[in-house]
């Protein structure tokens, strides 16, 4: 093979950057989300909770993580597992107790964790004193809380809209003889950010949690959380759309420019508490220029809006390399990037970029410039579950008529031993959903295994605790002839790392004689020395990613 010419070219990002790491923590450190019905089972219920993940942190803290995001854990009648809230001061007894929430904030401190947690302003459960009041007469105080309508003189829903989960967005309420809207599932009522009441409350939640001490919060659908006014029917060719182009076209509905009031508002009630405080934010955004305006015009919006179009990317690195670039480029001068290549809502790793590249993905995730959102079992390469039909859990499946498990397979629990149920709950219980059979590794086996993924992300994630140039230095993509390959350097002070990814099952001879006289592999996903250090010769294998000191 020939050897393949590697040079630097293109832009310099965060070339100012300091090395001396003047930065907020939220700005480098490694997020990891804890869906908590599926991490760990203390009481032996089948279902995660609050002491489960206390019981974990040494785990977690072992692996290297900054932060904790905890999907919703508030009172709730679980119509959408914790996403439909009817307290948002309260524990749901299935996860624990206010006084197991303290515990585990104070343990995660001691750990140096951070604790974040999702708030959901958007909707609230039907449940919530607040909907039953405000449903219970047109004069209720509270009625002007969530988003009511007149029906159509035929007595059909006020307009046409679809919601997230499919179907109409309206519910008749036959004693008030009104429609509520609910973007969501009909469990789920809007609540009217119109009303400055609904503002205030809200408000108060945060700083409830604040005074807690939590690090921050990931706020839930925040693009629809102002609604149209007035509100219009959706055009034809929207009728017909389904998953991301109907995301797409409901927020670009509902996007509206009092949004960014509220959020200087929640911003604004974070800065006032000591500490360096978080808001990362779900926008989906149809661009990056839409994305980038959830920072604000002073950066005084949302710290890390969340980058979620790497969830929808071929593993292809010209894909790849042009979102990231066009990402960078777009971003305002001062902010933090962000990346989330897995959550709970779509497929794992490992189904999406195949078995031979999720050590690839996490390589990719870790080493870019900005704040990684990791979840949790990618660490192991967990697969998505296989979910029967008698065994579906996920409201989505029914409401949007989909096909197969809807979000199940990628909330399965997460495996710690080799015990019947992976040691996430007892042996002679049966888990909320089913331990994935179809993977034969676990976090205990992993450990014991010098060349497993786990024990590969532990190192991926010292070393960039270790090195500025990973957490603080600049980045430079580099030319290659080969299109299958994404290289870029990263870069601070003299620490001067090289990331080599290759997206193909073929291997590659490269030339990096350009870049550098002499390098040293840190770390290769084969987790085994490189067979050829001579940088004008430098063997890539297939499905390999290598980070190498120069």
């Amino acid at each position: 093979m020939t050897a393949i010419k590697v040079s630097p070219s293109g832009k310099i990002y965060n070339e100012k950057s300091n090395a001396h790491g003047i930065y907020p923590w939220w700005a480098t450190g490694v997020v990891y989300q804890v869906y908590p019905r599926s991490f760990q089972d203390s009481n032996g219920d089948g279902i995660g909770d609050l002491q489960g993940i206390q019981q974990r942190l040494p785990y977690l803290r072992d692996l290297g993580i900054d932060a904790i995001w905890i999907s919703p854990f508030f009172k709730s009648p679980m119509a959408d597992f914790g996403y439909d809230v009817s307290d948002y001061q309260d524990i749901d007894p299935i996860f624990g107790t206010m006084d197991d929430f303290d515990a585990l904030l104070k343990a995660a401190d001691d750990l140096n964790i951070r604790i974040i947690v999702d708030f959901v302003p958007n909707h609230s459960s039907n449940q919530h004193p607040w909907f039953i009041e405000s449903r219970s007469s047109r004069d209720n105080p509270k009625r002007d809380w969530y988003i009511w309508r007149d029906p159509k003189p035929d007595g059909s829903p006020p307009n046409n809209l679809v919601g997230f989960f499919g179907g109409s967005v309206w519910t008749y309420d036959e004693q008030t003889e009104q429609y509520y809207l609910h973007m969501f599932l009909e469990e789920q009522p809007d609540l009217n950010w119109h009303n400055p009441e609904v503002v205030d409350a809200m408000n108060g939640v945060l700083h409830f949690w604040l005074e807690k001490g939590v690090a921050g919060f990931r706020l839930d659908a925040i693009t629809i959380l102002i609604k149209q006014e007035p509100l219009h029917d959706l055009p034809e060719e929207a009728l017909t759309a389904t998953g991301l182009e109907l995301l797409l076209w409901l927020d670009e509905m509902h996007n509206q420019p009092e949004l960014h009031d509220i959020l200087r508002d929640f911003r604004t009630i974070l800065d006032s508490y000591e500490g360096e405080r978080v808001l990362i934010a779900e926008t989906n955004a149809g661009s990056f220029e839409e994305l980038n305006g959830f920072y604000g015009q002073n950066l005084d919006e949302i710290q890390l809006p969340m980058n979620l179009r790497t969830l929808n990317l071929e593993w292809d690195a010209n894909v790849v390399a042009e979102s990231i670039i066009e990402y960078f480029d777009s971003l305002p001068q001062g902010a933090t990037p962000n990346f989330v290549f897995g959550n709970h809502d779509q497929p794992r790793l490992v189904n999406r970029f195949g078995e031979v590249n999720h050590r690839s993905a996490n390589m990719l995730l870790l080493t870019l410039w900005g704040a990684p959102t990791m979840y949790y079992g990618d660490e192991l390469g967990m697969a998505d579950g296989h979910i029967l039909p008698e065994q579906r859990q996920d409201p989505f499946i029914g409401e949007a008529g989909n096909v197969g498990s809807g979000r199940d397979p990628q909330r399965t629990p997460m495996q710690w031993n080799s015990t019947s149920n992976a040691g996430f709950t007892d042996a002679d219980i049966v888990p909320w959903l089913p331990i994935n059979t179809t993977f034969n590794s676990n976090v205990e086996e992993q450990a014991e295994d010098p060349k497993s993924t786990l024990n590969f992300c532990k190192q991926l994630l010292k070393i960039r605790h270790e090195s500025d140039a990973l957490r603080f230095g600049s980045i430079q993509f580099m030319d290659s002839a080969a299109d299958n390959l994404l290289i870029y350097e990263r870069k601070i002070d003299e620490e001067h790392l090289l990331i080599i990814i290759n997206f193909e099952g073929e291997a590659h001879v490269l030339d990096l004689s350009a870049i550098s006289d002499k390098a040293t592999v840190l770390l290769s996903t084969r987790m085994d020395d490189a067979e050829n250090l001579n940088l004008s010769k430098f063997v890539i294998r297939s499905h390999e990613s290598v980070l190498l000191k120069l």
